[in-house]
């Protein structure tokens, strides 16, 4: 037993081999093989009366010990293997802590982020089919059940209780832990839905661990190495990492909000070496004065979801430190190592992940240090979970390099479907590869680029636009005025097609006479400087709410192009 958490080689590298290890009992795994597992990994974070921060470290075998305490209370209620069970508690430590009770039952969380419309989350819990409910706060769930009984599912009851709930005498399955088959489900993660009902992306116990074996011996975990995890942790991004985490025992901060103004006391505290988020958290770390002290032990950042901007990630490569012989998590076989691997360099790594619930896990990983050229939207080559990547056209034939195409992959860590709706599962199937819902092209050295959402590319009269390109230039090139920004497609003037505009959030010290279109002047010049095409307007977004983002922080596109749908047949644009 030693003072460090982090599982030995031999451990991680049996990991790889474990033919019944999945999602569903990754904490058993990790319990039974790590010799340290009395010594605190997993921590969440509280401000003292002295506004100071406070650590509190959890064992894998505390782990253990709440989520058997939480298996007795669902037992208890009725929950049995098979069923789906909404969990609408606030991010952090404490959805995890229901997945894996859960999980241990047999049972589906339907894990739902607590910052979801009121009206939405209820219609996703009616589709879904929950039979109970464990939120933090149960009371309007309460008012909108009464206003139609019979959708009401068997209990609605406070996050408080299950965790006051005294499990002396209380029974537990005879047989516990479950035992999943690889093809079982083990969660529900749903998409936004800022239209409609919210898409429910089905976690299978096996495909839901494919692909991140290569983790156990690539991901840093050497004694000094600590991990802020900065993801919702009700999203599959964020249950990732915490398998990883939890598998290597690598010491983990697991956040339970996103915000500077809150993650950077916690790094000072912690001083990780790595942090994760999806782009919102580094958006903010770029911005203004950066993080210095917070940083300076950093040597990586894994983003995300959506992939982020150079101009974002420019700033934040130059701070903390990567140590000599630091291994390289994405770079494949045969790959070249960036200059300076094998010293120690001060500035650090930014690993560009392209992923989603569907996918299962970053599939796409561009790497960026302080020497990297710019390269703007590559992300890499596929990575060696993927069996096969391919740009395809709408007939799912691929397309030659250099094309632009739908972006779709091949790989055994792919989402079972959709749950209860195997129609929307066959429409992202296409030629034997799933469809990522993205656009991309690839060049004749097998690097991807990612141009933009299928949803989100602009119809105009003379061709299609994309819009990440155009945000590109904007972040990285008119970073005096913008810091931040959305470029979606309107309806032009002209009735034929659209246009694309830019909604932009601007820097704090921007000059005054960064107006409006000052600013679609200089980006339509820098935009004109390599060959896209120029904005037909701009719009400053004042407040909040003129940046509307969803519960995962991404910006509402949808909802920007409807309330600008006129912004351009009403003459206000120039």
């Amino acid at each position: 037993m030693t003072d460090t958490p982090i599982a030995p080689l031999a451990v991680r590298q049996q990991f790889m081999t474990e033919p019944e290890l999945g999602a569903g009992n990754f904490l058993d795994h990790a319990v039974r093989t790590n010799p340290n597992r009395a010594v605190p990994f997993t921590f969440s974070h509280d401000i003292d009366h002295r506004g100071e921060v406070v650590l509190r470290g959890h064992s894998l075998t505390d782990l253990v010990e709440i989520r058997d305490r939480y298996a007795k209370w669902y037992w208890a209620n009725g929950v049995r293997a098979g069923e789906p069970v909404g969990i609408v508690v606030a991010e952090g430590l404490e959805p995890l802590l229901h997945y894996l009770a859960l999980t241990a039952l047999g049972a589906i969380p339907a894990m739902i982020n607590d910052a979801m419309r009121a009206d939405v989350m209820v219609r996703y819990l009616d589709y879904v089919g929950v039979v109970g409910v464990v939120a933090d706060d149960t009371t309007w769930l309460a008012a909108s059940y009464r206003e139609n009984p019979g959708r009401r599912p068997r209990f609605l009851a406070l996050a408080a209780e299950v965790q006051a709930f005294d499990s002396g005498s209380a029974p537990l399955p005879p047989q516990y832990p479950y035992r999943h088959a690889p093809e079982d489900v083990c969660a529900l993660i749903h998409s936004s839905g800022t239209t409609g009902t919210p898409k429910s992306t089905i976690l299978g116990h096996r495909s839901f661990w494919d692909g991140k074996q290569p983790r156990m011996v690539r991901f840093p975990a050497e004694p000094y190495d600590k991990l802020m995890s900065l993801m919702p942790h009700t999203h599959a991004g964020g249950l990732s990492y915490f398998l990883t985490a939890t598998l290597l025992g690598l010491p983990t901060v697991v956040m339970a909000d996103w915000r500077r103004v809150v993650v950077e006391p916690v790094m000072e505290a912690f001083q990780p070496t790595m942090l994760a988020s999806f782009p919102r958290t580094f958006v903010e770390l770029a911005t203004g004065e950066l993080p210095v002290k917070g940083a300076a032990k950093v040597h990586s950042w894994f983003n995300t979801a959506d992939s982020a901007h150079y101009g974002h990630i420019r700033r934040l490569v130059q701070l903390g430190q990567r140590p000599p012989g630091m291994i390289q998590p994405w770079l494949l076989p045969g790959d070249q190592a960036p200059a300076g691997a094998d010293d120690s360099l001060p500035g650090s790594q930014y690993i560009d992940g392209l992923g989603s619930s569907e996918m299962g896990m970053a599939l796409f990983g561009g790497l960026f240090t302080p020497e990297t050229p710019r390269n703007d939207r590559c992300i890499g080559k596929a990575q060696d979970a993927v069996t096969k990547a391919a740009v395809l056209d709408e007939h799912g034939q691929e397309v030659p390099d250099g094309t632009v195409g739908l972006l779709a992959v091949i790989t055994p860590s792919r989402t079972p479907g959709y749950w209860k709706n195997p129609r929307l599962t066959s429409s992202f199937e296409l030629n034997g590869y799933w469809l990522t819902g993205d656009v991309a092209r690839r060049d004749a050295d097998g690097n991807y680029y990612h141009l933009d959402r299928t949803v989100d590319v602009i119809d105009t009269a003379t061709g299609p636009v994309y819009s990440l390109p155009l945000e590109e230039v904007l972040i990285a090139d008119c970073a005096d005025a913008v810091l931040d920004c959305s470029v979606v497609g309107v309806p032009a003037r002209d009735g034929a097609g659209q246009q694309p505009i830019a909604v932009v959030k601007l820097q704090p010290d921007a000059a005054a006479d960064w107006t409006e279109q000052a600013i679609r002047e200089q980006a339509n010049k820098e935009l004109a400087a390599v060959g896209l095409a120029p904005l037909a307007a701009v719009v400053i977004a004042r407040s909040e709410p003129d940046f509307p983002l969803g519960p995962t922080g991404k910006v509402l596109k949808r909802e920007l192009r409807t309330r600008h749908a006129g912004l351009l047949t009403a003459g206000r644009g120039t």
